[in-house]
């Protein structure tokens, strides 16, 4: 599954716009889809404080989607696109859907399971290996992560302002 720059920035751009779902409920920005043949078959965004599921990372939610897309619980001959680099769980998760290839925007320097803290997708005792590349609009991942925590400081400020104006 070889991809131009073009097609996995376009893709990346829909995963981004995912992100922006989760932006919008102040969750975690983190978007994701599954391509198959050139066609977004599962899309997921973060939901975990929405639904209260500490499951419900982007992955998992386009997981899902896509093996029903699909019929089956292996995503054979499809690619994961990610604004984040995978934690453990969805490292696990796409291991076990059995997905070849994930391509995501920026690193996770505190839970990557990919590349920083861990290789669970090319880890050679594992049954199953994925191809992985990373850097895809990085830039615009990070920077959605970066309005995010932003915005969290920013409401935490405003809330203790508040709460001395009320004392």
């Amino acid at each position: 599954m070889d991809y131009t720059n073009e097609e996995k920035e376009y893709f990346m751009g829909q995963a981004l716009l995912e992100a922006q779902k989760s932006l919008a409920k102040q969750e975690i920005p983190i978007g994701c889809v599954i391509v198959k043949d050139g066609v977004i078959i599962g899309h997921g965004h973060n939901a975990r404080e929405e639904q209260n599921q500490a499951i419900l990372h982007a992955e998992i939610m386009a997981i899902q989607e896509a093996n029903q897309a699909v019929g089956n619980w292996r995503l054979l001959d499809c690619t994961l696109f990610v604004t984040i680099e995978p934690c453990v769980m969805c490292s696990g998760a796409i291991g076990l859907a059995r997905i070849p290839q994930v391509i995501y925007g920026a690193k996770n320097p505190k839970f990557g399971a990919v590349d920083s803290l861990y290789q669970i997708l090319t880890d050679s005792r594992l049954n199953h290996r994925v191809t992985v590349d990373s850097g895809v609009l990085e830039e615009d991942c990070v920077q959605i992560m970066q309005t995010f925590f932003r915005q969290g400081r920013e409401r935490k400020k405003e809330e203790k302002q508040k709460s001395s104006i009320e004392t």
